[in-house]
């Protein structure tokens, strides 16, 4: 009997297998990678009961990505809306559902949401490097081949269970794509003094806009400039969410691909939850940066930990 897998029979612009990152290898120069949406991530795991960090796809605008398999398999789908079909009917994210041997599951363009999460029973097989199965297109590690790369036609991939759970996410849970208008939570950082008074107001009371410039390394906003009187400072580690302020005062978001070390000065960190949202912005989306403090940010992770306990 073959063995069960999909197959790639057209490829998007990025497609990549994903866990929640690799960890403890960043005084190599590795980045963290991982879901960018590891709430999106976490739930499409959670719908076929598989561990938290089992690994799945990350599907990024769609682009006509066509997936067929060879046997009956139950999989979930989450995140955002990339209008998605099972053999040319519409199939909703937030579900599991069952794909049938000769069907073809496609993923087109982002009606809402730009990223969306694809589990497979007891994750897929793909090889660990340096603890990790995420994929990083940078550093050419990860992935499918192990080098880093997106989904190519004639890919195949493979899973690791045969029986996933039938889970249904409460309705009580918030999964909306985030709309124009929403706020990001940020943690202030020890270079904050060297923004003004009317630069800091500018920061979290203007709408700054989601810039086409955006990938997994980081996400730029464009607004009126926010300038800082220290024009580079030493290079330090870049934690996830860091908001840089290049000298040009249009502050970029620094993503899960991030480089490890930087030296521009920074406004804070988005907290893990607003990196989420940011994720899923289209580029035009306008958002708000909204203080937090580090321990509203630490409460706010722990709850969302608790939903999956």
């Amino acid at each position: 009997m073959s063995q069960a897998m999909l197959t790639v029979k057209q490829a998007g612009p990025l497609a990549l297998v994903q866990d929640l990152g690799r960890f403890g290898v960043g005084h190599l120069g590795f980045t963290q990678g991982g879901a960018a949406d590891w709430i999106a991530f976490r739930w499409a795991n959670w719908l076929l009961g598989n561990a938290p960090d089992s690994a799945a796809l990350e599907i990024v605008m769609g682009g006509n990505l066509t997936l067929e398999t060879n046997s009956e398999v139950r999989l979930a789908l989450t995140g955002a809306d990339l209008a998605a079909t099972l053999d040319g009917k519409p199939l909703a994210p937030n579900l599991s559902f069952k794909l049938q041997p000769g069907q073809s599951l496609v993923f087109r363009q982002p009606r809402k949401g730009l990223r969306a999460y694809l589990a497979f029973p007891g994750g897929l097989h793909a090889s660990e490097v340096l603890g990790s199965r995420a994929c990083t297109a940078r550093e050419q590690v990860g992935g499918l081949h192990e080098d880093g790369k997106p989904l190519q036609v004639g890919d195949c991939l493979t899973w690791k269970g045969t029986a996933p759970a039938v889970r249904r996410i409460p309705e009580h849970h918030d999964l909306s794509m985030p709309d124009s208008g929403c706020r990001l939570p940020i943690v202030l950082g020890s270079q904050i003094a060297s923004f003004s008074g009317r630069g800091l107001f500018r920061a979290f009371n203007q709408p700054w806009k989601v810039d086409n410039r955006a990938d997994r390394m980081g996400i730029r906003l464009t607004g009126q400039p926010l300038l800082s009187t220290q024009g580079g400072i030493i290079s330090e580690g870049i934690p996830l969410g860091a908001v840089q302020i290049p000298p040009d005062g249009q502050p970029i978001v620094l993503m899960n691909d991030r480089q490890t070390i930087g030296g521009y000065p920074r406004l804070g960190a988005l907290t893990p939850i607003a990196c989420t949202t940011l994720a899923q912005c289209l580029p035009g989306t306008e958002v708000w940066l909204t203080p937090m403090s580090a321990s509203q940010a630490q409460e706010a992770y722990r709850q969302q930990l608790s939903v999956w306990a």
